[in-house]
Order: C-alpha cells, then sequence, then structure tokens
C-alpha cells in the first residue's frame, strides 16, 4: 500500500526526483531504464535480464491486481529498484497473493511512486539511460547522486553469473524444486497446441532465462536440460543434445568471453537459437561486435521487420545492447529483421549451419504472441538436422 514516507531518486548527472516510499527500507543504485508495457509489471520485476537496473514504468498507475503465485519469471524480483507514477491504493484479483509493495518489500527492493515518470523518461530518452541511486531511507541529496555517481557502469559488467543457475538441471513441469509450473494455469480451457510427438533434446543456456522460455521449449517438442553460464562446450557435448539454446540475460555482452568462446566451439556441431543475450552471444562466437544504445528497447510494443518475408510483428524487448550489422556481414551471417523505430538489428542468420538469433522475446512474458513461431521453426531446423536435410 502507498505510505507517505518521503522517497528519493537521483541521477547521476545531479537532477533529483521525489516521491513516496513503498516496498524495502533500502538505498540502491543502478542504471535507470524506463519500460512502455501497459501491463505484465510482475513479469518485468522477475526478469533476470534488469538485474542491476531500476525500472520505471510509463503506464500511469501499476500494482492494481497484485501479484501471483504463476507469473513470475524467476524465482523472485530481480531488478533493483521500481519507480511508477502511481501505486494503485488497491489490490484486486482473484489471483492476487501480495500487493507490490509487499513483494518487494519481502525481497529488499525499493520503490518509489508519485514521481513525475513522463518528465523522467522523456529526460532518459533525450540523455540516454543514466546511472541512479534510489532510496527510501533519510538521505542527503548530495549523498544520492553521489552514490549514483559511483555505481559501476552497465557496459563492461558481467552481471550473467549472478542470475545464472549453478548446476545443471532438468526441466520439468510440476517439478516445486525449480519453480516449474504448467505452461497454462490449472483451470484454464485455452487452445493450447499440440506438443509433437517426437520430442528432441536442447541444451539451454541460462544466462537469466526467464520460465516461459523453457515451458515454451517443451510446449514445441524438446526435452530440456538446463546448463549454467559458465558450461563449457565439452560439458554440453557429454549429454549429447540435438539441439542448443542461448538465453536472454542482463549486462554488457562484450563482457563475456567465456560464453562467446563457448558458443563459438558449439557452432559448428549444433542447431542453435539465441533470443535477446543470446542473439548477442551468436553476434560475437561468429567474431561480430556489439554497442550500447542510447537509452535500449524495453517494452511489449516494438514493431519488427522481417526482411526476408516482409511480415512485421509487435515484439515483447528488453534490452541495451545491439548488434553492429556491419561486423557480422563478412562473417558468414546474415541480418534477417530490423527494428522499425530505429533499424537496429533485431535477427540474423548463418548462411551455412543451422544457427539464428533474434533480439526480441519471442516467449512474450509479458507482451504480444507474434513471435511464437519461431520456436515452430526450431524445431523444424532440428528435425531436419536429424533427417540429414541440412
Amino acid at each position: 500500500m502507498p505510505t507517505s514516507k518521503p522517497a528519493v531518486l537521483a541521477l547521476e548527472d545531479g537532477s533529483i526526483f521525489r516521491g513516496l516510499a513503498f516496498g524495502a527500507d533500502a538505498t540502491i543504485a543502478g542504471e535507470c531504464v524506463f519500460n512502455t508495457s501497459m501491463t505484465g509489471y510482475q513479469e518485468i520485476l522477475t526478469d533476470p535480464s534488469y538485474f542491476g537496473q531500476i525500472v520505471t514504468m510509463t503506464a500511469v498507475q501499476i500494482g492494481n491486481y497484485g501479484v501471483n503465485d504463476e507469473d513470475t519469471e524467476a524465482a523472485g524480483p530481480k531488478c533493483s529498484g521500481f519507480v511508477v507514477r502511481e501505486l494503485s491504493p488497491v489490490v484486486s484479483n482473484w489471483r492476487s497473493r501480495l500487493s507490490v509493495g509487499d513483494y518487494l518489500a519481502r525481497h529488499g527492493i525499493p520503490g518509489i511512486s508519485e514521481v513525475d515518470t513522463r518528465a523522467l523518461t522523456k529526460k532518459l530518452r533525450v540523455d540516454g539511460a543514466m546511472k541512479c541511486c534510489l532510496s527510501t531511507q533519510p538521505i542527503s541529496d548530495e549523498e544520492a547522486v553521489r552514490r549514483a555517481q559511483s555505481w559501476q557502469d552497465m557496459a563492461g559488467a558481467d552481471y550473467v553469473k549472478d542470475v545464472s543457475c549453478k548446476e545443471p538441471f532438468i526441466w520439468r513441469a510440476g517439478d516445486a524444486a525449480n519453480h516449474n509450473a504448467a505452461y497454462f494455469p490449472v483451470g484454464t480451457t485455452l487452445n493450447a497446441p499440440a506438443v509433437p510427438a517426437k520430442k528432441f533434446r536442447v541444451a539451454a543456456f541460462d544466462y537469466g532465462a526467464k520460465f516461459t522460455i523453457y515451458r515454451k521449449l517443451v510446449r514445441h517438442g524438446f526435452e530440456v536440460q538446463v546448463f549454467p553460464a559458465t558450461a563449457t562446450a565439452a560439458q554440453v557435448r557429454e549429454h549429447r543434445p540435438d539441439a542448443v539454446f542461448l538465453s536472454n540475460g542482463p549486462g554488457d555482452p562484450a563482457a563475456l568471453p567465456y560464453i562467446h568462446q563457448t558458443v563459438t566451439n558449439l557452432l559448428p556441431d549444433f542447431p542453435i537459437f539465441g533470443i535477446c543475450l543470446g542473439h548477442q552471444m551468436v553476434t560475437h562466437a561468429l567474431g561480430g561486435t556489439t554497442y550500447k544504445l542510447k537509452f535500449g528497447h524495453r517494452g511489449g510494443n516494438q514493431p519488427v521487420k522481417n526482411l526476408e518475408t516482409g511480415k512485421v510483428s509487435i515484439t515483447a524487448q528488453n534490452h541495451g545492447f545491439a548488434t553492429d550489422p556491419k561486423s557480422i556481414e563478412a562473417r558468414g551471417a546474415k541480418v534477417t529483421e530490423i527494428n522499425l523505430n530505429d533499424n537496429t538489428v533485431e535477427g540474423l542468420r548463418h548462411t551455412k549451419l543451422p544457427v539464428f538469433s533474434v533480439q526480441y522475446h519471442p516467449e512474450a512474458a509479458p507482451g504480444p504472441n507474434d513471435a511464437d513461431p519461431l520456436f515452430v521453426d526450431f524445431y523444424k531446423m532440428v528435425e531436419a538436422r536429424k533427417a540429414g536435410k541440412i
């Protein structure tokens, strides 16, 4: 519930935004970013790609349907802090178990409401994502700005090791120990697609994967063996997978040479599908480069055009870095998709190997389902490889 306790958000350029505290009693620094999704705040809070970031929601009111046990994308919230215009004073939904404030307090994450998020978002769009400090404790403006300025920049940071699993495990629906759940909530009558009769084994690297990615892989015909980000190519081969999946994750893709090397070693031998950070890992494994975007793409309304088909899809995205298209042109890959807002690379495909990747989130939690067929494409690619057709 909203409180009358003051809170402050300070940016590295000295800007100060005041509001009311909710969540935990804490002071935290991170990168201030914004998300344009209208709903799905629980999935956003629990997306490991937000590790190290303080998320500003552009939707006017947040928290009206609370937090439930089914829609989390990780074992708990992964962002560093939460900024909203208005925190709903009423929580009303039959699935709700906690308010957003109580949920964040339980996990030690501070939040600030009554902030002019429109002005904050405009500043981030004009000046770029900034280091910041969010405090729900007594703290001077000068100290808050100092903490923001002294925080390590996102560029060059390896946060993957902080959010990746520590040991390999098999994703099994209904295994509570692994925080698994059925793809569709119990009691729903949604038209779930039929699971292919033949199953393929996929080695899924967890760089900060969302639970729905594993659920989608299972739903589309895969047995999922999850590996930590530090797993080597030799360790993956021991399990004799039919394919490899590279997940989303936080931080700078250029700061992960140990992953670049592993993916490079796996490229010649397995069909590979990468999303978000996984897409950037394919880029670096091929010898390409990435760069930091001014304010990134975060939300469920990003338009992407497929250059091979001409089709435009609305996609869910969460990333602050992008692939340099010129860096992959001479390395056996081609750009297959672009963002219609800024023409940045949204997809690539190797011209000879069964390898493709997209910058957006095809599992779309939260978000549209336009990109769901990519999991079908992955299954068909593996099937063709097993049949000796590619």
